[in-house]
């Protein structure tokens, strides 16, 4: 396992989010990602340093070192990095982030309504553990 991981933060009560953390694994061939639910030890403190405020973002963030990517760039970046055609998304980063992201903003609104919510958070199979932090 490479040491220089980028992480993704996501909603860990959201069905639609530990769906798409599964999708994403599933895709991670080069084991690029690390993960963390918002509401963990390790997801609060990174909140925490880089100040992100969670009323604003609660879906999926992506950390890459010092910076960190928000919404519809997050997934975009993280489309970059998966296996098959995924990549070819990160075209998308043209369309300017005030529609990128008014579209991600619909689908996070109404992804309980849609998706359903979890009491907790996912707790990952042994094999999967050590793509958690």
């Amino acid at each position: 396992m490479k040491d220089n991981y980028k992480i993704i933060l996501f909603d860990g009560v959201c069905n639609l989010c530990n769906g798409a953390i599964t999708f994403i694994i599933k895709r991670d061939k080069k084991n690029s990602f690390k993960f963390a639910a918002l509401q963990s030890e390790i997801g609060q403190q990174l909140i925490s340093k880089f100040n992100i405020d969670t009323q604003k973002v609660d879906s999926i963030i992506l950390i890459d070192g010092e910076k960190y990517y928000e919404k519809s760039s997050a997934a975009l970046h993280i489309s970059k990095e998966l296996s098959g055609a995924y990549p070819l998304l990160f075209g998308f980063m043209v369309v300017p982030k005030f529609i990128r992201n008014s579209v991600y903003d619909y689908i996070a609104k109404n992804r309980f309504k849609w998706f359903g919510k979890k009491e907790s958070c996912m707790i990952p199979t042994a094999e999967l553990k050590a793509k958690f932090l």
